[in-house]
């Protein structure tokens, strides 16, 4: 089955059709989903999700570009649940330099969050936008390697895709891969093992071609396996089978049948 490792289902473009949605997963061959928080309102939502569908597992963090306003009791609230049923990891967390910043903000809130989870043993969620080495150095010098993650929704060359792997962590591929003009994720595909790379979909953003600029959804990701099986040159239940085991792996639920 199909391995969705990051997912927004509390966004609010779901809010007419998320039971629609979600209750057709299975039917689609997606087995699992987890539902990655960005703000303190989607990690409530987050719980609320994974009681109500078998499927869905969660993480609770920030987007680097929601952390300015964060309080003390945010961070006692994420840790507080951190260890809830079916929360697997710490994120989305990082650095987003593509608009406006305060990268010594950005800085603090990811490694308040690495704390987290290194207190709690969880694997983490890394989003990085046009921030590759401050990222790689940070997460370099926080030892998060240990900790083990994805970096999510790939954007960099393959020399610094080889370079997270190094240190630990998954890369997460989604439907960017399917755009004509996505040649530098296409050699990261090609070049990585495939025992390394992971599967997403970000949505409701990124929806592969041919749906490029539509809600994206789950049942969409099928279109982001058969393009790495095709970069790869193998069968499409091999990299939906491989996969499916790596995100059991990094998120730390290999005993799910």
């Amino acid at each position: 089955m199909i391995f969705e490792t990051h997912a927004h289902y509390d966004d609010d473009r779901y809010d007419e059709d998320r039971d629609e949605i979600l209750s057709g997963m299975e039917a689609n061959g997606v087995g699992y989903i987890v539902n990655i928080g960005s703000d303190m309102e989607a990690n409530k939502i987050t719980l609320e999700l994974v009681d109500k569908y078998p499927f869905m597992y969660g993480a609770l963090g920030v987007h680097p570009d929601e952390v300015y306003d964060l309080t003390d009791a945010d961070y006692e609230w994420i840790e507080s649940h951190i260890n809830d049923n079916k929360i697997v990891a710490v994120g989305e967390i990082g650095l987003d330099y593509y608009r406006e910043y305060d990268k010594d903000a950005q800085f603090k809130a990811l490694t308040r969050q690495l704390d987290i989870a290194r207190r709690h043993n969880k694997p983490i969620v890394v989003h990085s936008r046009d921030a590759a080495q401050d990222t790689y150095e940070i997460l370099k010098a926080e030892n998060a390697g240990e900790l083990g993650g994805v970096v999510h929704c790939f954007s960099y060359p393959i020399e610094m895709a080889e370079k997270f792997v190094d240190m630990g962590f998954y890369i997460g591929i989604g439907g960017v891969i399917t755009f004509k003009n996505s040649k530098k994720l296409q050699e990261v595909a090609e070049i990585l093992p495939i025992e390394k790379i992971v599967l997403e979909t970000d949505c409701p953003y990124l929806s592969p071609e041919p749906f490029r600029g539509e809600r994206n959804d789950s049942t969409r990701i099928k279109y982001v396996a058969e393009k790495i099986a095709e970069i790869k040159n193998m069968d499409v239940s091999q990299v939906i089978d491989i996969t499916e085991q790596n995100a059991k792996d990094m998120y730390g639920i290999s005993s799910i049948a």
